[in-house]
């Protein structure tokens, strides 16, 4: 232990109040799809993984991607459904798991829209469900969702954040970014709709707003939300929803009117500038615009692509990294943001935040590639 390297990581470990949650550190497990949730249910398995990440010292989690009712929800394979008896029985040993470590969590809630295609679990007759239809060798793979459609997901997602709050989560995280079914409302290229749900920023909006209406209205005015959003997504990763920091605003502060605590402003590269004419990153400036506080992240202290989407390789396995602290500790003291989400470096390193906190930098563990195929405990 070094007091040095200690005093260096301070800024990382001062506590943070959102409301009646108090977390110790500004140290934030992103969300990280690991598809190890066989028929949806995640297992004691996942539990020991979330847990073992509390014991580590981690602030607060957010779960990976969990998708709520509606059937066009999911697209993945093995990853976990936060519906039915069984799923939300595993999730409530999760929580009890995370919570007698010491620890927070709220689960990100998630529907996938148009990247759904047929034959994905649950049920394989189902197709993808987006702002507009797609059409694959003649067949119809997702559905342009209709109002009805539109109403339903909104309920879903409402029952979901519910049932988050009544199963012992300690706030909850809705998944607009990465082109994903509210992102796809969202960005222009992926909403050409000619109703009152697509053209103008007000109308892309709308769909997004109706959900967080919703979901404060299920939990109540005390349980945090988390909105996470992105300008790139998973098929185009020069994709903006916003041109300027005044189009980041309008965009952002309706949400916050709405019922969002929190913003998860998530980019390729956290140190990157958000806009052209400034160094401020788009952390920075999501804090500026909206005043609320705000989750920073993006290949933190990485210095190579280890994955594209979820299932994709770029790199030589043997690659290795590690989180830059000093940086860390230097963009939290200026107050780049609020909170710093950490994702890889725990997969690999459960300990890292105690690590980091007790000045044994010399002990961090480097990232991996092989632990994105297996829940390292």
């Amino acid at each position: 232990m070094t007091t040095s390297a200690q005093a260096l990581a301070a800024p990382l470990f001062e506590p943070l109040s959102l409301g009646p949650v108090t977390l110790p550190n500004r140290i934030v497990m992103a969300p990280m799809t690991r598809n190890q949730s066989p028929n949806g249910v995640p297992g004691d398995d996942v539990a020991a993984y979330y847990k073992s990440r509390a014991e580590g010292g981690v602030g607060l989690i957010i779960t990976e991607g969990t998708y709520i009712d509606h059937p066009g929800a999911n697209g993945y394979p093995q990853v976990p459904a936060f519906h039915g008896e069984a799923a939300l029985a595993g999730w409530q040993k999760v929580v009890e798991g995370v919570h007698a470590a010491g620890g927070k969590i709220m689960p990100q809630l998630w529907h996938v829209g148009r990247e759904r295609r047929p034959g994905v679990e649950p049920q394989t007759d189902v197709p993808g469900f987006g702002p507009m239809a797609i059409v694959e060798d003649g067949v119809e793979v997702v559905k342009a969702m209709t109002e009805q459609d539109i109403q339903d997901v909104v309920a879903s997602f409402a029952r979901a954040a519910r049932d988050a709050k009544a199963i012992g989560f300690d706030g909850i995280e809705l998944h607009g970014a990465h082109g994903y079914l509210i992102d796809q409302f969202l960005w222009p290229e992926s909403n050409q709709r000619e109703d009152a749900y697509g053209g103008s920023l007000e109308n892309r909006l709308r769909f997004p707003r109706l959900i967080v209406r919703a979901v404060r209205e299920a939990v109540g005015p005390d349980f945090p939300i988390v909105f996470r959003f992105s300008q790139w997504k998973l098929s185009d990763y020069e994709a903006i929803i916003a041109e300027t920091p005044e189009a980041l605003g309008e965009l952002l502060s309706p949400l916050a009117a709405d019922g969002v605590d929190i913003f998860h402003a998530s980019t390729r590269r956290v140190w990157e500038p958000g806009f052209e004419g400034s160094s401020k990153t788009l952390a920075t400036w999501t804090r500026e615009l909206t005043g609320c506080p705000v989750i920073a992240v993006g290949s933190v202290g990485l210095d190579k692509t280890f994955r594209t989407g979820h299932f994709t390789r770029t790199e030589d396995p043997t690659s290795k990294s590690r989180v830059n602290v000093e940086e860390l500790a230097a963009w939290r003291a200026r107050n780049d943001f609020d909170l710093i989400a950490i994702g890889r470096a725990l997969l690999s390193d459960p300990q890292w935040a105690n690590k980091v906190r007790d000045g044994r930098l010399d002990e961090l563990q480097d990232f991996d590639t092989s632990a994105l195929d297996e829940l390292v405990r």
